[in-house]
C-alpha cells in the first residue's frame, strides 16, 4: 500500500544511502557538485525531489544556498538528521506543482527524477513549474538515463538489473504508454519481500518540447556530469535549459 510519502516511505528511506549504486561514488557526486555550483553562479537553487541530500548536502557546504522540494517526509528527515541538514529548507510536496513563493538562479533534477512524473501531462507542468521558479536567465538542468529498450529483443518487454542468490531487480516497459516499473525481490532468512516502483520514461526530444511549451530553450547537453559530447551511444544525458531574459 503506498503511503503519504509514495514509494520512497521508511522502508526505501532507511536503505537509501546505503546504496550500493554508482551515483553514490564520492567522484560522481563532486562532479555533478562541481557543474551545479558553477551553473548557480552565486545565486540560489532548488532541487526537485531533494531526498536525503546526496546531492544538497555537499552543494550547501560550498556556499551555495539550497532549497528543495520533495513529496516524501521519510527521506526529508534523513536529510534534517544529516550534519548542516537542518539548515535546507525543504517544502513537502510534488514537485510539478508545488510552488515557492521565491525565485532562483537554477533549478535542478538529477539521477532520473523527472520520471517519478508517471504521465507526460505532470512531466509538462513540471517544466512550467521550474520556469515560474527561475529568474530570467536561470537554468534548469536534468540528468535523465537514455531508455534500455535497445537491449530488448523482439516482442520482450523485460530488461533484468541484477540478480543474486537473494536478490533480483528488473524493469518492465510498455512501449505504448513510455510506463515502466523497476521491480525489487529480496529474500531474507526464508521470507520474500518485493516491490514495485511506476515510472514514465521520456525522450530528450521529448524533454527539448516540454522546455519549449514552457518558454525554455535548450542551452547545452552532455552526455554526463563531465560535460562529455553526448552521442547516440550516451546512456544518459546532463541536459541545461535556459530562461530567456526577455
Amino acid at each position: 500500500m503506498i503511503g503519504e510519502d509514495g514509494y520512497f516511505g521508511e522502508g526505501v528511506a532507511r536503505r537509501w544511502d546505503d546504496a550500493s549504486s554508482d551515483m553514490f561514488l564520492p567522484g560522481i557526486v563532486d562532479t555533478a557538485v562541481d557543474v551545479l555550483a558553477d551553473l548557480a553562479a552565486g545565486g540560489s537553487v532548488l532541487e526537485l525531489g531533494i531526498g536525503t541530500g546526496r546531492i544538497a548536502l555537499p552543494l550547501a557546504q560550498r556556499g551555495v544556498k539550497v532549497r528543495g522540494i520533495d513529496l516524501s517526509r521519510a527521506m526529508v528527515a534523513r536529510l534534517h538528521a544529516k550534519p548542516g541538514g537542518q539548515a535546507i529548507d525543504v517544502t513537502i510536496g510534488d514537485f510539478a506543482t508545488t510552488r515557492i513563493p521565491d525565485t532562483f538562479s537554477l533549478v535542478y533534477s538529477v539521477f532520473n527524477t523527472i520520471t517519478n512524473l508517471t504521465s507526460q501531462e505532470a512531466q509538462v507542468a513540471c517544466f512550467r513549474n521550474v520556469a515560474d521558479h527561475l529568474a530570467p536567465g536561470g537554468r534548469f538542468v536534468v540528468e535523465v538515463e537514455i531508455p534500455e529498450v535497445r537491449k530488448l529483443p523482439a516482442g520482450h518487454k523485460i530488461v533484468p538489473l541484477y540478480a543474486s542468490p537473494t536478490q533480483w531487480a528488473f524493469d518492465v516497459y510498455d512501449f505504448a504508454t513510455q510506463s515502466m516499473t523497476s521491480n525489487y525481490v529480496e529474500v531474507n532468512n526464508g521470507r520474500g519481500e518485493s516491490q514495485s516502483i511506476p515510472f514514465r520514461y521520456v525522450w530528450p526530444s521529448e524533454l527539448d518540447l516540454m522546455a519549449q511549451l514552457a518558454g525554455l530553450r535548450l542551452w547545452n547537453r552532455w552526455g554526463g556530469w563531465t560535460r562529455h559530447v553526448f552521442t547516440h551511444e550516451s546512456t544518459k544525458h546532463v541536459s541545461v535549459y535556459e530562461k530567456p531574459l526577455d
